[in-house]
């Protein structure tokens, strides 16, 4: 098969999981609309070239590129990615870049989202703990505002603790339900 129809099927199947969380914690708009701009020429075409089905063709195309043109336009574009929350900071006197909380809905689609790729690209040998291995892996901690990586980091380590039908029933019951923001 083409690299073209494999990353069709990836992404598909990773949209597919993020859909189906996200229903069943009641992010119903969210899980129709995640990541629709993969399909677009920008994001799909690089994909699709840089495809290997074990990881992100994005790390592809920057090893080989220096940077990523489709991850670029995606974090741009996809508000349950934390790249899409970082702005300049007021409160800097230099003016540096700062992240900015992230709506809850938002929050928990990224928690979908880290999910979903982790099933995608362990297959059968997915395990609850995986998204947390993943996270606490990164070489230095996301720029993450601190209400928000407390939010992750807590949805995280209940997965890996208690299993998916009760962190996403805690997500559902107990988060989403909420009218002001959570406080964790």
């Amino acid at each position: 098969m083409s690299k073209a129809w494999n990353h069709f099927k990836t992404i598909t199947h990773h949209k597919w999981l993020v859909l189906q969380g996200c229903f069943r914690v009641g992010l119903y708009r969210q899980g129709l609309l995640h990541d629709l701009s993969k399909y677009s020429p920008t994001e799909f075409l690089v994909g699709a070239r840089y495809w290997q089905g074990n990881r992100s063709p994005n790390n592809a195309e920057r090893e080989q590129v220096g940077y990523s043109s489709a991850w670029l336009h995606h974090k741009g574009r996809n508000k349950h990615h934390y790249e899409y929350w970082i702005d300049y900071s007021t409160r800097d006197i230099e003016g540096g870049m700062a992240p900015a909380p992230m709506p809850v809905r938002y929050v928990i689609e990224m928690f979908m989202d880290r999910v979903a790729a982790c099933k995608v690209y362990h297959k059968a040998a997915y395990r609850d703990q995986d998204p947390l291995n993943y996270y606490m892996s990164g070489k230095t901690p996301p720029p993450l505002h601190p209400r928000t990586k407390r939010m992750l980091e807590f949805l995280l380590h209940m997965l890996a603790d208690q299993g998916e039908e009760k962190t996403f029933r805690y997500i559902r019951t107990r988060i989403l339900t909420r009218k002001q923001k959570p406080v964790m």
